[in-house]
């Protein structure tokens, strides 16, 4: 086996089997590179055999060429998620090595864009003790952002909703029941997850599952978004609940109907959309006159 051999798996694993962004992809290869290069590693076996001080060394090469510590945190997750796939390559259970990343200062708050809420899916999976743990999350965070849906939402979905199609029925706030649209990744994520599930879905069972069987709890979510924004840099602001708030700004930017938004978000009024999406009011009163009947007679 090659050098090229590892990479190329490595992409192929980042890129088919846990449906990597482009980005990540590129960057999570570059920091495999780095590494095999510094060690002159050629196979599997012996990047499964690497530890913790293996990697604070190369982490300390790479900050001796003035990587910062958001840079650092970064390629940390690339290096364990490298290990973890050689050890699971090599018969091991894919455990990645234990080591601490460096501490980040709170960055500015800003609005959660695709690409940091890309990032916060990947590193969220690739962080994961386990492969089906790591799918589980990104299928989750997917339905906030890629559907709109609230986390309480997300996590009472049954294994009726199986297999996913174009469309999921919500049940949302006082019961009221909506439609949603599903995007092809999201799909994608959630049947990759059910595949990985190590437990049976039953139709009436939740559909997401915690490390020992039971429901998911919210908390969980909650903590492994909380530990991503600090490795990533992102304001406190990016809770799960902002994917949602992100669903409807990125829509309405892209200017998406407002009433359409209404109804996908499951609001009961025109009001409660504008005061989630915090559009402004000039940006609101066009898009209203835009789309109201009366204002095109």
């Amino acid at each position: 086996m090659s050098k090229a051999d590892l990479l190329e798996a490595w992409q192929n694993h980042l890129a088919d089997g846990r449906r990597r962004s482009p980005h990540t992809v590129r960057a999570y290869l570059a920091a495999a590179n780095r590494l095999l290069e510094a060690t002159g590693i050629v196979d599997f076996a012996s990047v499964a055999a690497l530890e913790g001080p293996d990697l604070r060394r190369q982490l300390a090469a790479r900050r001796a060429d003035g990587l910062s510590n958001a840079s650092t945190a970064r390629e940390l997750s690339a290096l364990k998620g490298f290990v973890a796939f050689a050890r699971s390559q090599t018969g091991r259970d894919g455990t990645p090595p234990r080591l601490r990343g460096p501490r980040l200062k709170k960055g500015l708050p800003r609005p959660i864009t695709p690409d940091d809420i890309s990032n916060i899916a990947d590193l969220i999976a690739g962080d994961a003790n386990e492969a089906w743990i790591g799918s589980r999350d990104r299928a989750v965070l997917y339905l906030m952002y890629g559907a709109g849906l609230r986390i309480a939402e997300a996590l009472s979905l049954k294994g009726s909703d199986l297999p996913p199609g174009e469309t999921l029925q919500v049940t949302g706030k006082g019961g009221k029941q909506r439609i949603v649209p599903l995007l092809p990744i999201v799909r994608a994520a959630i049947t990759d997850y059910a595949a990985k599930c190590p437990y049976p879905l039953d139709s009436d069972g939740p559909l997401f599952r915690g490390a020992k069987g039971g429901a998911l709890a919210q908390g969980m979510v909650q903590k492994a978004m909380a530990r991503a924004r600090v490795v990533l840099g992102l304001p406190s602001t990016a809770t799960p609940h902002a994917l949602r708030h992100s669903f409807a700004t990125h829509l309405l930017g892209a200017g998406a109907d407002l009433r359409s938004l209404q109804e996908l978000l499951g609001h009961a009024s025109l009001g409660s959309t504008q005061i989630y999406t915090k559009v402004d009011a000039a940006t609101l009163l066009d898009t209203y006159r835009n789309a109201h009947p009366r204002e095109k007679d």
